[in-house]
């Protein structure tokens, strides 16, 4: 089994660090992972993405043009991405950024308040951690203690107090309906 993820949207909104924790979860479970950062010079505000492939077998190239999963967090990204993504994948979107509806009738999509959601629970900027909860449970991947290792693994000493808050936002969108 091989599946090829991307996370896009603006700098500064944590999708380099929703494909880490992927990547990292995956690490632990014995998968073999490529994961590959892109941001603008701008960063913070600007574009950004993320590429993460995860396999059962050796990765042969690292490189993603058609992913079966795509995670878009703004419009723009949203835009660029959704003819990309193969038939029969799935694209996730934070509805409170994205208002308008994914026009592909080939995939599956999923309309999660990310932001809303995040900003509910105190923390807005943990959006990225709502979705990351979300796109585990629809590809029937959450595991509770392989999700809180790669936490805990991706998360910095210095935002160690974070950890719970994150692990909270991405169970909130584990089973966000």
């Amino acid at each position: 089994m091989t599946r090829e993820y991307l996370f896009a949207g603006f700098g500064g909104q944590g999708l380099l660090f929703s494909g880490k924790v992927l990547a990292y979860k995956a690490l632990i479970e014995g998968k073999h992972v490529s994961w590959i950062p892109s941001y603008g010079p701008e960063m913070r505000g600007g574009t950004a993405n993320c590429s993460v492939i995860v396999s059962d077998d050796p990765i042969g190239a690292p490189l993603i043009s058609h992913p079966d999963v795509l995670v878009a967090m703004n419009l723009p990204s949203l835009d660029k991405y959704e003819s990309e993504v193969k038939p029969g994948g799935m694209i996730l979107v934070d509805s409170t950024l994205i208002e308008r509806k994914v026009e592909r009738t080939d995939v599956d999509v999923y309309y999660i308040p990310a932001s809303r959601l995040a900003g509910e629970m105190g923390a807005p900027t943990l959006a990225n951690m709502v979705l990351a909860g979300k796109l585990l449970q629809v590809v029937s991947e959450y595991d509770e203690e392989n999700v809180g290792k790669a936490l805990a693994k991706c998360i910095s000493a210095r935002h160690a107090d974070l950890l719970d808050l994150n692990f909270k936002a991405m169970d909130t969108g584990k089973t966000f309906e």
